[in-house]
Order: structure tokens, then C-alpha cells, then sequence
């Protein structure tokens, strides 16, 4: 049991103002595996007031200073990553195979690359008689999803302390225990009391809160659609900036002369990594009319190879959803899916027999989607893959882009250069082509109603920034 009974404020483990523990529940198991305080609107205030106090200090430390406690969180990140990683597996239920590498390899990385980043802070630029200077923006709230938890927090710390900012951090109930771990590597490392604060509660109380204050200058929101927009409702009237990074319905198109096995069985496995509880995952494959049974085939064996169990078992590729509430979600979209007149393939709303326990969906795979389907437009956030054909490029192309959500995308193409011809006529913030990796030193962000601004790399330190010009 990790139970924490105490909120992160001023450089120092208090007691809450508000009231009652909530519990954290693994997925897997439906147990306790820990519970967190349940913060109210004193304990955001107290929150805040430390990082106002702390931010004209630690944003005049120099640069080359704020990058080494950088460099220090990263170190003992590292020093503790098995311990995170067995703790984000037990409160979302990722497994080990996966959870080491994405969920704290990758921020450990994202570290690294702002303790370099943090020394364009400095950089001074001559625009006629003016001096362009860059300032932080000031005290910044974080509120954080369930999915990808210290990915997305470290994603909005590392650039927040490179640029000068001091923060509040408010994580989700289901996955909030990987930040009070965090915080205590904030603690162990010596970071100004005030500059990092971290606050537990639900959304409605604590969330609203932080992006309603007066004294926050910036949001910074992960989640879904709908609940960014309330995120920005609540910070208009204070007009404080809103980085929002959203949800996402993201198309992978499969070119005629693309090698089929392999950019099919690329297709499912990215849908199923983390049990399809990923924004970028590409849950919408675009097919050539004329390869179309083949793929669906290939699809449908890939699929039911993937082992789905216990997070702890090196071998298991799926574990459970994270909660109840997100596996009845998915199971109405399967529903809606026959519904509407899609062939299910494999999978579907059956538990699976060897699973008595835990929130578990099967990988699934429709077939026969046209792109007009709530399936097919609306995120599902489940291991849900619709296959859609089309009938040439143009087609593909307008398919790939008929969507409100611009998060990500792919092309798979038999020659690269054509892959990125038509990764130039994605409407998304990214495209994957034939397979490429993720790049931390990248920025990442959406398109259209997948939200607005840049995470990691130099655009996401700019998010952070504000331009001052100097007439001399």
C-alpha cells in the first residue's frame, strides 16, 4: 500500500486543508494500491501564493543554474526509475514491457534535452533599434491526464523550469503516484521551496481552481476535447495563457505499393500499446479497395497473437483499461460500432476467459468502417481499430483529413520520398512515416480540435516564454 497523506507546498510536505483520502485502485487486480489526499481550493491557494513568492527569485537564477537541477531531477530519475515504472504499472496498469521504456525512459530523455535547452533563455536578438529578450511567463498550473502520467508532466516541467517558471501540478485521481514520487526526487535534489508544488484532487475542485486563479498566468492542460474547452472557459476571464493538448482520431494511410504485412501489423500494434489509451494512437487505417480483404486478414491475425494479461508478465503486450468508468466507455463504442452496421473481425465486448478480474478489453478490429461511423470520428481510447478503404490517393488523402481532431497521422509508402510527399498533406500536427520514431527534440501538438501550442523540444520551451522588446 503507498499511501500519501501530505500535498507538496513551498518545498515542504503539509497537510491538507481539504478533506478525505482518495483511492487509487489497480486496474488489473480492482485492489487499493494506495491512496492520496483530496485537495480543495485552500490548499490550490496555498499553492499558488508559494509560486508567486518563489517565481521573481527563480526566474533570475541563470540559466546554466536551472539547468543543472534539471540535470539532477534526471539523475535521480534514473537512480529510481525501476521503482517509477513498477509504480505507474500498478496504478494504470501498462505493462512492464512497455511502462520502463515510455513512461520514464522517455521523460528522462525529455530531462536531459532542457537542461541543454535552458541556455536559449539567454539568447538576446537586434531587431533595428530594439532589444528581443525572452522572459518566463510566470506561474503555471499543470493538470495532468491518466495515460501517459510523468510522460506528460515531465513534458511540461522540464520546459517550465528551463524557461524560469514555477508551478503547480495537479495529476489525475486515477494515476496521481507517480507524482508524489516525483516530488520527493524534487525534494531530494534541493529545488527553491515554492518552485514546484503539487496538489491532488478532482478536477472539478482542484483543476477548476487552478485555471480560474488570478495569480496563474498559465494553464497547461492534457486531456480530452471537452474538457479542455471547460479548462479554457474557466481561465478566460483572467486571460491567462492555455496550452491545451488534446484528443485524436489519427489516420495511418497504406499506400498500393507499400509492403502490406508490415505497415499492417505496425498499424495494430501502435492501436494496442497501452491497451489503446494513447491520444496519437492510429485508430483509423486507410486501405487501397484493392488489397483490402488481404489486410483485413493480416490485421485480424496480428490482433489475436498480441497477449493480453497481467501487467507484471514480461510477456503480456495489453493489459486492462485503467478504470471501470473507461472500460464501460469502450465497451458502449463496440456497441455502437455492430450498431452502425461495422464486422467485427475480433474481439468485442466479451471478457476474456483467462481474465476473471481486472478492466480488461480485447484487442479489437472492425472492418467494412466507412469514415461517416462514430467510430470512426469520435475518440474511443480503447484498443478499437477501424479499417477503412478507399479507392485512390485523392480519396485517402480527403478521408485522412475529414476529421475534427489533427493529433498525429501516418503514411507507410513503398518509396520514402512518396511517403513524404503525402506526409506534407496530412492535416496534423504530426505524421510517422514508414514507421519512424518518436523524437523528444521535436515539437508535438495538434491541429484543429486536438488542442493548440507545442510540447518538448524548442517549440515547447517557447510555450513557456514571453518576448520582450527593448527600444533603445
Amino acid at each position: 500500500m503507498r499511501d500519501r497523506t501530505q500535498l507538496y507546498i513551498d518545498g515542504a510536505w503539509v497537510a491538507p486543508q481539504g478533506q478525505g483520502l482518495a483511492e487509487v485502485q489497480n486496474p488489473a487486480t480492482e485492489e487499493c494500491v494506495g491512496r492520496v489526499p483530496l485537495g480543495g481550493e485552500a490548499d490550490v491557494n496555498r499553492a499558488v501564493d508559494a509560486a508567486r513568492r518563489a517565481f521573481p527569485a527563480w526566474s533570475q537564477t541563470p540559466s546554466h543554474v536551472r539547468a543543472g537541477y534539471i540535470r539532477a531531477l534526471a539523475e535521480q530519475l534514473q537512480k529510481r526509475a525501476d521503482e517509477m515504472a513498477a509504480l505507474i504499472t500498478a496504478e494504470l496498469g501498462m505493462p512492464v514491457q512497455w511502462c520502463r521504456m515510455v513512461q520514464v525512459d522517455g521523460p528522462i530523455e525529455g530531462l536531459q534535452s532542457y537542461a541543454e535547452l535552458a541556455a536559449h533563455m539567454d539568447e538576446v536578438r537586434e531587431v533595428g533599434n530594439s532589444l528581443i529578450v525572452k522572459e518566463a511567463v510566470g506561474v503555471c498550473a499543470f493538470i495532468n491526464p491518466w495515460n501517459y502520467p510523468l510522460h506528460q508532466l515531465i513534458g511540461k516541467l522540464a520546459p517550465a523550469l528551463a524557461a524560469g517558471c514555477t508551478v503547480v501540478c495537479k495529476p489525475s485521481q486515477d494515476t496521481p503516484l507517480h507524482a508524489f514520487l516525483l516530488a520527493d526526487l524534487v525534494h531530494a535534489i534541493g529545488l527553491p521551496a515554492g518552485v514546484f508544488n503539487l496538489v491532488s484532487g478532482p478536477g472539478s475542485k482542484v483543476g477548476e481552481a487552478l485555471a480560474r486563479h488570478p495569480d496563474v498566468d498559465m494553464v497547461s492542460f492534457t486531456g480530452s476535447t471537452g474538457a479542455g474547452v471547460k479548462v479554457s472557459e474557466a481561465a478566460a476571464p483572467t486571460v491567462k495563457r492555455v496550452c491545451l493538448e488534446l484528443g485524436g482520431k489519427s489516420p495511418f494511410l497504406i499506400t498500393a505499393d507499400a509492403d502490406l504485412a508490415a505497415a499492417v501489423r505496425h498499424g495494430v500494434q501502435d492501436v494496442m500499446i497501452n491497451s489503446g489509451q494513447t491520444c496519437t494512437a492510429l485508430t483509423r487505417m486507410l486501405l487501397p479497395a484493392s488489397r483490402y480483404d488481404e489486410a483485413v486478414e493480416i490485421a485480424r491475425a496480428e490482433a489475436v497473437a498480441l497477449k493480453m494479461g497481467d501487467p507484471l508478465d514480461a510477456d503480456s503486450f495489453l493489459g486492462p483499461m485503467c478504470s471501470g468508468g473507461q472500460r464501460r466507455t469502450v465497451l458502449d463504442y463496440l456497441r455502437v460500432g455492430q450498431e452502425e452496421g461495422a464486422q467485427l473481425v475480433c474481439g468485442g465486448a466479451e471478457r476474456p476467459a483467462h481474465l476473471e478480474r481486472g478492466h480488461y478489453v480485447q484487442p479489437t478490429i472492425f472492418a467494412g468502417v466507412n469514415n461517416q461511423m462514430r467510430i470512426a470520428r469520435e475518440e474511443i481510447f480503447g484498443p478499437v481499430l477501424c479499417l477503412i478503404p478507399y479507392a485512390d490517393e485523392a480519396e485517402a488523402i480527403a478521408i485522412a483529413n475529414d476529421s475534427p481532431f489533427g493529433l498525429s497521422s501516418a503514411v507507410w509508402a513503398g518509396d520514402r520520398e512518396d511517403g513524404l510527399r503525402l506526409a506534407r498533406q496530412m492535416r496534423a500536427g504530426q505524421c510517422f512515416v514508414n514507421g519512424g520514431a518518436f523524437n523528444y527534440r521535436a515539437p508535438f501538438g495538434g491541429y484543429k480540435q486536438s488542442g493548440n501550442g507545442r510540447e518538448w523540444g524548442e517549440q515547447g520551451l517557447h510555450e513557456f516564454v514571453e518576448l520582450k522588446a527593448i527600444q533603445l
